[in-house]
């Protein structure tokens, strides 16, 4: 079924973000559907923050634009704060204020009507499960806890559309899971949400998602559309001198990527059955010992350095 504008909270056109000679955000455009959890996927300098920054309407585009709700972030940034609830890596919490008052602090702040706090504090405390702390200053709270403090904060006036910057960032497991909770809950209530993150294993749970790398978006789709477009076949090596494997494999004529993962080497055929002796057989000449070897599933890390190295080898034919 086509998307259709009314479908759609988010709408990015060749956004762009230069600082000074650093090209930060290189032309991105994307939309997002509401009601949909939609991540930001790549390491750090990808452009993930830079891009939150501008959909927030808090730095505004070099050029291009971007429509959340239907108002432009270049035009009217003012009123896009009026439809979002942005969460920055530093969300700004009041250490010497409690659990309470730093949520009674954000709702004065986004003017929630005094006959609806009661109902929504209750809400936010049955998600976050801050209850039990809400007389505790925020300063002396888990870094997990303030992180689920500073997203209760950000969710006090019912925003459209959420948007958070790597809100797991060097939280607990516990904490994590609790976050993807709340977040997951909104979603399912309608909010719209786009995330980022740099962790891959958490990129399966966007409905969709955008591969970042160097400000540009490398690849964009379902996590299973883009593993099922990932060309090529697996194979799963455990090898001595992993990264003097990966090296030496490389040049092979079958290889068409290679990459480590702890201490095993994923290596991109086009066909497993095929190629996979020619493989094994070559490590061994150059003097490695295999001790595991099977093809596998590529995941989404697979798909995301696959793309990389792609964009890569496109950018480097552009500058020849």
């Amino acid at each position: 079924m086509p998307t259709t504008d009314r479908d759609v909270a988010v709408q990015a056109d060749d956004l762009t973000r230069r600082f000074g000679p650093v090209l930060a955000v290189d032309g991105l455009s994307f939309h997002v559907k509401r009601g949909e959890l939609f991540g930001l996927v790549g390491p750090d300098g990808a452009g993930k923050t830079t891009t939150l920054r501008m959909l927030s309407g808090v730095l505004p585009p070099s050029s291009g634009d971007a429509r959340l709700g239907g108002t432009s972030v270049v035009e009217d940034p003012e009123e896009v704060k009026h439809r979002i609830a942005y969460m920055s890596q530093r969300f700004g919490l009041y250490t010497d204020l409690t659990v309470m008052e730093n949520l009674a602090f954000y709702a004065d702040l986004f003017e929630v009507p005094k006959g609806e706090r009661e109902e929504r504090l209750e809400r936010l405390f049955h998600f976050s499960n801050l209850g039990p702390f809400r007389d505790r200053l925020a300063g002396a709270l888990s870094g997990g806890m303030k992180q689920k403090l500073g997203l209760s904060c950000a969710l006090i006036h019912q925003p459209e559309i959420l948007l958070l910057d790597e809100p797991t960032f060097g939280v607990d497991p516990i904490s994590r899971r609790d976050l993807w909770l709340i977040v997951h809950d909104m979603v399912a209530e309608g909010v719209t949400a786009i995330v980022s993150t740099a962790y891959m294993d958490e990129a399966e749970r966007f409905d969709r998602l955008a591969f970042l790398h160097r400000g540009r978006v490398v690849a964009l789709g379902s996590p299973d559309d883009l593993v099922d477009a990932m060309e090529g076949e697996l194979l799963v090596i455990t090898v001595d001198r992993v990264r003097q494997a990966r090296q030496a494999v490389t040049g092979h004529a079958a290889v068409q990527l290679a990459a480590v993962f702890g201490d095993q080497l994923h290596v991109m055929v086009s066909s497993a059955q095929r190629d996979g002796p020619a493989v094994r057989s070559a490590l061994e000449d150059w003097g490695f010992t295999v001790s595991g070897f099977q093809e596998a599933e590529p995941g989404l890390e697979d798909v995301f350095i696959h793309r990389i190295a792609r964009a890569d080898a496109n950018a480097a034919e552009e500058r020849a």
